[in-house]
């Protein structure tokens, strides 16, 4: 045996009670799980006392932006230090692959405010151009020794309709939905686990719930599953629930609903109708689970917040309208008294919005402060401020939108078909601190200060329902068999560091993570191991 973990709490992914045991590892696999009092203990060439710790599967973020993060930094701590062991990337529509030339270059400008790699950012070879090829790059990692945790790949839909026809928004021609269910198919065959959509960002949301349904049934056939950032998260989110849970049904297609909030004043204590929704649903036979960050504020690009036909054209047409004062006004009227769908259908309040991060060092100044306040700062109106700062960054700001409720929060974690996703954007000088401090913060605030969750049903939605969720048939249990992607952590302690004032803190209480039976984390600091892998799903289409 390589490692036994000696005298643990296991807390096994099932939901089921703890039980204390030794646990061996073996060629990156769990070998023996041995009950106290139940048999011979197991001897390995390293034994790990943990006494006091908990050892549970480690965590699965089944909403990440770490797209170019793993590519780009060996250490990855935002997520190995919290005990994540596989992120789930391609989110929101919009990713690296599959694309050509022009769609890159494209795709890199309009989400540097996620991701960095701007077009002349050179940190990054994007020698890829397929989904196949995308992960084969992770595989590689750095000189070919991987990279710091497992990813993996939704095949971005609205990535998919920009190297289809352009950021035209109309309807597709038979000959280019074709083509985006063949550019689907071939990222299923590829490796990818499903399809991501965006449907507040361009050019995805032009897409009609014909095209997505069409989409879905490519996804169905391999056992994939649909995960949509809906039409509206404040004004008809409700609606916008419904809407997917309706076109995936049709498509004989599984839904898993990216961070299932409920926002803005008019969805304040809403969440109960949300979930009773999805509850008949699931009565009804339908195949739903959805993520949540335990944050109320959520976190985007300001760009994102225009209504949609600014984006026609890529972010040089976006640029252009902005630059011209017709069109400013035009924008600014939608944005501020009718409310854009990039907006979710709420007029902007600008005191909610507040600037995390910019991609032009020379605007740091506005970072940290709401555009109220900046805008209060130099005696002009909020609007002037947001188009100049767009303009100048060249839509590379990102912000955080104060617009969550704590009660919602609360009542979605509880739901029988929730996991866990941090929506980690790591760019910009004061990210969002869900980042760095999700799961903790799960295990930490919600698990053991308030109680709303036992610790066993918590590691559960972090680990096996998620895993069940991405048809892993060997990961997100300490189970005999399954790969050895374990976290040890400390629940009296475990809490999240990061706060939003300092938003790149690392938690507490996890001395070990462990990937592929490799430490990862070791007594609190980060090991030079760079275990992760891309993880691939490649069953055979059927029909």
């Amino acid at each position: 045996m390589d490692t036994v973990v000696r005298d643990v709490s296991v807390i096994d992914g099932t939901g089921g009670p703890s039980y204390r045991a030794d646990v061996a590892l073996d060629g990156g696999r769990i070998a023996a799980v041995v009950r106290e009092g139940s048999g011979d203990r197991p001897t390995a060439r390293r034994t790990i006392d943990a006494a006091g710790l908990a050892l549970a599967p480690g965590f699965i973020d089944m909403h990440a932006h770490s797209d170019l993060a793993l590519l780009r930094d060996p250490s990855h701590e935002a997520k190995a230090a919290q005990g994540v062991t596989l992120e789930v990337i391609g989110q929101d529509g919009l990713s690296y692959a599959p694309v050509d030339d022009r769609t890159l270059a494209e795709v890199r400008a309009q989400i540097a405010g996620w991701n960095g790699g701007a077009p002349g950012d050179t940190s990054i070879d994007f020698s890829w151009r397929s989904v196949g090829e995308y992960l084969d790059r992770l595989d590689h990692g750095f000189d070919g020794q991987g990279i710091a945790v497992n990813a993996a790949y939704l095949i971005p839909q609205g990535t998919v309709r920009m190297l289809a026809m352009g950021w035209d928004d109309r309807t597709a021609t038979d000959a280019e939905l074709a083509r985006m269910k063949r550019l689907v198919a071939e990222g299923m065959e590829q490796g990818a686990v499903g399809l991501s959509s965006g449907l507040t960002y361009t050019p995805g949301m032009y897409a009609s719930d014909s095209e997505l349904a069409e989409l879905c049934r490519v996804v169905a056939r391999y056992e994939g599953y649909y995960c949509p950032h809906h039409r509206s998260y404040g004004a008809g989110a409700l609606r916008a629930y419904e809407e997917m849970i309706g076109l995936t049904r049709e498509a004989g297609c599984a839904l898993h609903l990216a961070h299932a909030t409920m926002n803005f004043g008019e969805n304040k204590g809403r969440a109960p109708e949300l979930l009773a929704l999805l509850d008949a649903a699931l009565d009804d036979g339908a195949d739903i689970s959805l993520d949540t960050y335990p944050y109320t504020p959520g976190c985007t690009t300001l760009v994102a917040m225009l209504p949609s036909w600014v984006s026609e054209g890529g972010p040089e047409a976006i640029l252009a309208r902005l630059r011209d004062d017709a069109e400013a006004a035009r924008i600014r009227h939608v944005v501020e008294v009718e409310g854009a769908d990039g907006c979710h259908g709420v007029p902007m309040e600008w005191d909610t919005i507040e600037i995390s991060g910019v991609s032009n060092p020379d605007l740091a100044e506005y970072v940290g402060k709401t555009v109220a306040q900046s805008a209060a700062e130099r005696g002009e109106e909020p609007w002037v401020t947001a188009r100049r700062l767009l303009i100048e960054d060249r839509l590379g700001s990102t912000i955080l939108q104060h617009v969550g409720h704590e009660e919602n929060v609360r009542e979605i974690m509880r739901h029988r078909v929730h996991t866990g996703g941090s929506d980690g954007i790591l760019q910009g000088a004061k990210p969002h601190p869900r980042a760095y401090g999700t799961f903790p913060q799960y295990l930490g605030k919600y698990v053991r200060e308030l109680g709303i969750l036992s610790l066993e049903e918590c590691v559960a939605h972090l680990t096996g329902r998620a895993a069940a969720r991405l048809r892993l048939p060997d990961r997100g249990l300490v189970r005999e068999g399954y790969r050895a992607d374990l976290v040890l952590f400390d629940p009296e302690t475990v809490a999240a560091g990061a706060t939003f004032e300092v938003p790149r803190t690392l938690p507490t209480g996890i001395p070990h993570v462990l990937i592929d039976g490799r430490f990862v984390i070791e007594d609190g600091k980060r090991t030079d191991v760079l275990a992760g892998r891309s993880v691939r799903r490649t069953p055979a289409a059927r029909g």
